[in-house]
C-alpha cells in the first residue's frame, strides 16, 4: 500500500478522472462504464443534476405500469435506487475507515418486494433520492485522496472507495435508461 500512496502522492483524488481508476471492479464494471470520464465528485454532482432536471411527470403518468410481468414499476425502480446508494455508500463509509472484513452483497429482488415502494408516491420517493444524493455527496467530498484510494472486499470482489462513487452515479444511469429503453417505447 505504500508503493501505491507514493504513485498518487502529487494527485488529488477527487479530481480523477474516471479512466484513471486503478482498476474496475469485477460485475460492478457496467455501472462504471456508463459515467461519462469526468472526477468522481463532478460525476455525482452531474448526475443529481440529471435527477432535478428529469421529466419527473413523464414517470408519473406511467402509474403502475411494467414492461414485462414480474418487472418492476417506477416506484419501485426509485425505491431500488434509494437502497442501492444506501448501500454502496456504506460500503464506501466501510472501506474508507479501513474496514477489512468482506462486506455483505445484497438480493435487489427481495429488498424490492420488501421496501414496498409501490406504497409510496413518486413525489416522496424523488424527495428522498434527491436528499440522499446530497448526503452522498456530503460523504465522498469528506473523504480524504488515502480513503478514496483504499480498497475493501464486497461481495468477495475488491473495490476501491473511489470505484464506489462511480457505481452510484453509473447504476443511476442505468436504471434512467431502462426506464427510457422499455418503459417509454
Amino acid at each position: 500500500m505504500l508503493q501505491f500512496k507514493r504513485a498518487f502522492k502529487h494527485i488529488n483524488i477527487k479530481t480523477m478522472f474516471k479512466s484513471a481508476l486503478p482498476f474496475m471492479p469485477e460485475y460492478f464494471d457496467r455501472y462504471i462504464n456508463q459515467t461519462d470520464d469526468l472526477p468522481l465528485l463532478g460525476m455525482l454532482e452531474h448526475t443529481q443534476q440529471e435527477l432535478q432536471n428529469y421529466d419527473w411527470n413523464k414517470l408519473q403518468a406511467l402509474g403502475d405500469y411494467v414492461y414485462a410481468p414480474g418487472k418492476w414499476t417506477v416506484c419501485d425502480i426509485v425505491q431500488h435506487l434509494i437502497d442501492t446508494e444506501r448501500i454502496l455508500t456504506y460500503r464506501a463509509l466501510c472501506i474508507a475507515r479501513g474496514e477489512v472484513a468482506n462486506l455483505p452483497s445484497f438480493e435487489e429482488d427481495d429488498y424490492a418486494l420488501h421496501a414496498q415502494g409501490i406504497q409510496r408516491s413518486l413525489d416522496d420517493l424523488k424527495a428522498e433520492l434527491l436528499t440522499l444524493r446530497s448526503s452522498t455527496l456530503q460523504l465522498f467530498r469528506s473523504f480524504s485522496d488515502l480513503m478514496l484510494l483504499r480498497v475493501g472486499t464486497t461481495s468477495g470482489k475488491q473495490m476501491s472507495t473511489l470505484a464506489l462513487g462511480f457505481i452510484v452515479a453509473g447504476h443511476q444511469r442505468h436504471h434512467f435508461r431502462v426506464l427510457e429503453e422499455r418503459y417509454f417505447k
